[in-house]
């Protein structure tokens, strides 16, 4: 099996980041700053998905697999991994963990029984876990994160009843944003910032008690004011007009007219 295309990928990226030769931007990135790309990236790819796009999909994968070339380059560089051990690793971990597919040969499992199976192999490999919710549920956005931690806490018995008592709590958070936010608008941005994140946690939890993802509701509304933003924009444009030129209150008037629609 040969990939030739694979293989001057990673003989381009040397090029980039070839210490007299290459180029600056290039050689200026670490594995921190890289961070950010490799998350927007991927959310690209996730966007492509979603408009079922096939020739898009194939381009942002791309991009996320230049990140992973990338990032592994530079620990090639560093002396800490690199292509080779990353995919020896990952190549025995899932044979580790499809124990049903590689020694068993047992393909009659479900998908919940594969998920099990899983769960229980990575906690062998792992070792008992001291507390029941760590830094892990960290790993993910920050909406998905509260999720997550809300979905294991239900397993835990530390969870409200019901979401009528999730909505009392998110009536209580929002009142205490409101008490940190005087009428002079002079406040601690300190305790502001704590408060709001209380209250984005709480609405997470209305979410999922509800039924709902919270980062795929929050998408949809991104989504959503896009949609509407790029016909008030064209309702300007229509009137010879720019953003900038429009006085805010006319915009709120083209915003009206785009919900009704």
């Amino acid at each position: 099996m040969s990939y030739p295309e694979l293989e001057r990928c990673i003989e381009v990226i040397k090029s980039l980041r070839h210490p007299k030769t290459g180029c600056p931007w290039d050689l200026e990135q670490t594995h921190q700053s890289l961070l950010k790309y490799l998350i927007e990236e991927s959310y690209e790819f996730v966007e492509a998905v979603e408009n079922q796009d096939p020739k898009h999909m194939e381009e942002e994968i791309g991009d996320v697999l230049f990140q992973v070339l990338l990032h592994t380059h530079m620990g090639e560089e560093s002396g800490n991994f690199t292509l080779e051990s990353a995919a020896k690793k990952l190549a025995d971990k899932l044979i580790r963990r499809h124990p049903h597919v590689f020694k068993q040969n047992e393909t009659r499992l479900t998908s919940d029984e594969v998920i099990e199976n899983w769960q229980k192999i990575k906690q062998t490999e792992k070792g008992e876990k001291k507390y029941s919710i760590d830094e892990k549920y960290l790993h993910a956005p920050a909406l998905e994160s509260a999720y997550k931690i809300g979905k294991k806490s239900t397993t835990v018995n530390f969870d409200w009843q019901d979401y009528q008592q999730v909505v009392m709590k998110v009536e209580e958070e929002w009142q205490e944003v409101k008490e940190e936010l005087p009428p002079t608008g002079k406040f601690n941005p300190e305790r502001v910032k704590e408060e709001i994140g209380d209250l984005l946690f709480s609405v997470a939890q209305l979410s999922r008690h509800l039924g709902f993802n919270p980062e795929d509701c929050l998408r949809d509304a991104n989504k959503k004011f896009i949609g509407r933003f790029k016909k008030v924009e064209d309702m300007v444009i229509a009137s010879g007009r720019t953003l900038p030129a429009t006085p805010q209150d006319e915009l709120e008037e083209y915003w009206v007219k785009v919900k009704k629609l």
